[in-house]
């Protein structure tokens, strides 16, 4: 069996330093390009080494990078241009390096190319692109995985005999010739193939983090990025981080760099590819994609064939499953496009999988809240072009506070699918699993709770003492239920003056201080700003809020949707308890466009659990009306559901008032939406709703959403979509009316002290 070391050469330099090496690694290798040798005439068992010459930037601060100079001067140190390449080689010898990748024999690779690659192939073209991915594996054990990056990409796709059966398919559906569709289906797919660089990556990494890097402090969970650099030994990882801001991969991606992880390949909107930063971007990673895709059928096979081969190759993933950035503070609904294709490519592919990570990124505070708020308040979108990235980058130059990067349990896609039963609602379980767990990891800001102690209140001044206090209770509660919470210093005394000073200098509050003693109230029009720092944190006191007021209908023996009233004379203890449980999964229902909720049995679950800190004797005790009501008082200062769920059930009231009054009239969507921003104005006004922070666009859909789901949304002719819209009417007033109520008991209580 003889050799033949392989040599990828673009110089005379190159092939030099190749041959040096050779003569002294294998002297009696001969040294051929892929040019050079005919390998269809080799016997089976030549040896075919691959080899390479890398070139290695120079030690700048006591490691090797590039700088964002050398992409100023078109000077790549890791691709050199031929006249530089002898001196470089002679004056810093230490800057060229030789690798090899893993031999194989003509025999072990005619068989693969034999069974894979499409008809027309040659087995020479075969070779040099394996010959190259070898060499590419080599190098990367020289550089590090941060700079492992997907090579050749489209010319193994396209010649793959998978992609062209695929799209032999499709033109027997399209009545189309099969090669015109390869073709079109490969040059859409070089419209948003990321055809990453090295330098890019290091230019996009040291320019772009400046954005973060002067804002945020960061923190990661270190413990599962242990974990996760594991697995992805064994399967590509898909990180599937909420989105709040513009620099959320730019956060993710410096933390994964700095742990040496492949860099991840992150799916973004084309509205972002805007000159310079789209080129950048699609050189550093970034795949743009349209926003809307659904009726190109090309488009959408060379989008399944892209994500199919990096599923394949393990190479990482990043998208924002929200579609967007959250409006509200909140996590949007997931949508399900991408996540269809790589759970297409996961089943498709007899022994690949995917991890799904699910990652929250948090901020103690963030400047494009306002613009994002106004926007939910019914203003027009700002385009982002380069005039809006320099704006955004100038408005980053103030310390913020800390940005948390935490991540929910990895899962297996391809288990979490098998898991999750037959049919389209399968897929909505494994995105609700994502939604479920990025909430869970979460962490609860003391920015947040400042918004939720006053957006809960009456609109008025507080002083730190009146704040503090009523921060107590959520502070023990956290506590108790081992949640993610802030450090408790930032909600007493003088951190809490920080806290306050920090939302203060940010306008979100204002502070007086012309009497004895310092007030802080939410600023005029700024309730959506302090709303979404809250809502960040809302999901976690949820459970909790609907208990109180599952109880309360209870207590006072008044149940909605065809539940008789509850007597404790007249009911067993098992009744009470089973009545509450019912009102529990109503009010669930209710509230299900707005938060994610786990199946039902899980949801009672954790409905005990809440039991268990609200009222720890309520598994021995009678369950009457009575003991509620005591259970009710006994916790006035510690119940949460009127600061919880107030904001949501508002804003219900405005679109279901807007729907009873528009009796017998068809309504669209949008419309509504619109109208009801006004209407919702008016009330407010009128101090028929109390939140202001409800008169919102994003709450309006969500309502509308769940008016459609219900059956009252229509021309509203018919008596059943009359009668579903008085129906809803009656329900949330009567849930408002309990909320009232609750919050006349915590002031009753207050009177008492």
């Amino acid at each position: 069996m003889g050799t033949i070391v392989l040599a990828e050469a673009r110089t005379d330099t190159e092939r030099a330093a190749i041959d040096s090496w050779a003569a002294m690694h294998h002297p009696h290798a001969g040294v051929r390009t892929i040019g050079e040798i005919d390998v269809e005439e080799l016997p089976d068992d030549t040896e075919l080494l691959p080899v390479r010459v890398v070139w290695l930037p120079p030690v700048r601060a006591g490691e090797r990078r590039v700088a964002a100079v050398d992409a100023v001067l078109l000077s790549n140190p890791r691709r050199p241009p031929a006249w530089r390449q002898a001196s470089i080689r002679r004056r810093h010898p230490d800057r060229v390096q030789v690798v090899a990748g893993a031999p194989a024999s003509i025999a072990e690779l005619r068989a693969p190319y034999v069974e894979h690659q499409a008809e027309g192939e040659s087995f020479e073209a075969f070779v040099g692109m394996r010959a190259a991915l070898a060499a590419e594996r080599a190098e990367l054990e020289l550089v590090g995985d941060r700079y492992k990056v997907p090579r050749l990409v489209a010319e193994q796709i396209s010649s793959s005999a998978r992609f062209q059966q695929a799209c032999a398919d499709l033109a027997a559906e399209l009545g189309r010739p099969a090669a015109s569709v390869a073709q079109e289906a490969t040059d859409k797919m070089s419209s948003f193939v990321a055809t990453q660089s090295r330098l890019m990556n290091d230019v996009f990494d040291s320019t772009f983090s400046r954005l973060y890097e002067r804002a945020w402090t960061v923190s990661v969970d270190l413990d599962t990025l242990s974990k996760l650099r594991a697995q992805n030994e064994k399967t590509s990882l898909v990180f599937l981080p909420s989105h709040r801001s513009y620099v959320d991969t730019l956060v993710l991606g410096s933390i994964l760099r700095e742990h040496n992880f492949p860099p991840n390949l992150v799916l973004g909107g084309i509205n972002l590819a805007f000159w310079p930063m789209g080129p950048i971007a699609q050189r550093a990673g970034t795949i743009f994609i349209k926003r809307q895709f659904g009726t190109d059928p090309v488009y959408k096979l060379a989008m399944r064939s892209y994500l199919a081969f990096i599923v394949l190759k393990r190479f990482n993933l990043e998208w924002y499953i929200e579609g967007g950035r959250s409006r509200t503070g909140k996590l949007r609904p997931p949508m399900m496009g991408l996540l269809a294709y790589v759970a297409e490519a996961v089943e498709s592919l007899d022994d690949a999988d995917a991890t799904i990570v699910p990652t929250s990124i948090v901020y103690d505070q963030l400047p494009e809240i306002a613009a994002m708020a106004q926007e939910s308040a019914g203003g027009a979108k700002r385009p982002e072009d380069l005039k809006w990235l320099w704006k955004y980058a100038r408005g980053q130059r103030e310390h913020r506070g800390e940005a948390r990067v935490r991540f929910g349990e990895p899962f297996s896609l391809r288990q979490a699918l098998s898991e999750s039963g037959d049919g389209r609602a399968r897929l909505e379980k494994v995105a609700f699993k994502v939604m479920d767990e990025i909430n869970a990891a979460t962490p609860i800001s003391a920015t947040s709770l400042a918004g939720f102690a006053l957006l809960g209140a009456r609109d008025r001044g507080y002083t730190a003492a009146e704040i503090e206090a009523t921060l107590a209770p959520l502070l023990g509660y956290i506590a108790d239920r081992g949640l993610p919470g802030p450090d408790p210093s930032l909600c007493r005394g003088l951190g809490l003056l920080t806290t306050l000073g920090e939302l203060t200098d940010a306008g979100v509050l204002t502070m007086f201080d012309g009497g004895p003693e310092q007030v802080w109230s939410i600023a005029p029009h700024n309730h959506p700003v302090a709303a979404y720092y809250r809502n960040g944190a809302l999901h976690h006191f949820v459970d909790r809020a609907i208990v109180e007021v599952a109880m309360l209908a209870v207590a006072d023996g008044t149940i909605l949707a065809g539940l008789a009233p509850v007597s404790s004379a007249e009911h067993p203890s098992d009744v009470v308890l089973d009545v509450a449980r019912q009102e529990a999964l109503r009010i669930r229902d209710l509230l299900k466009f707005e938060f994610f909720f786990p199946a039902k049995d899980e949801f009672l679950r954790r409905l005990a659990g809440e039991l268990d800190l609200l009222a720890p004797q309520w598994r021995t005790v009678e369950h009457t009306q009575e003991w509620v009501y005591e259970e009710l008082f006994a916790n006035a200062g510690k119940l949460f559901a009127r600061r919880t769920l107030q904001t949501f059930f508002d804003a219900q009231l405005v679109v279901a008032t807007y729907l009873v009054s528009r009796a017998g009239a068809r309504v669209e969507k949008e419309a509504v939406v619109a109208d009801c921003l006004g209407l919702g104005r008016q009330l407010s006004l009128q101090d028929v709703i109390s939140s202001k922070d409800s008169v919102s666009k994003d709450l309006y859909d969500a309502a509308y959403m769940l008016a459609a789901n219900r059956g009252a949304v229509g021309d509203g002719s018919s008596e059943d979509q009359q009668g579903a819209r008085d129906q809803w009417l009656a329900e949330v007033q009567e849930l408002r009316g309990r909320l009232s109520r609750i919050a006349a008991i915590e002031a009753e209580q207050e009177k008492d002290q």
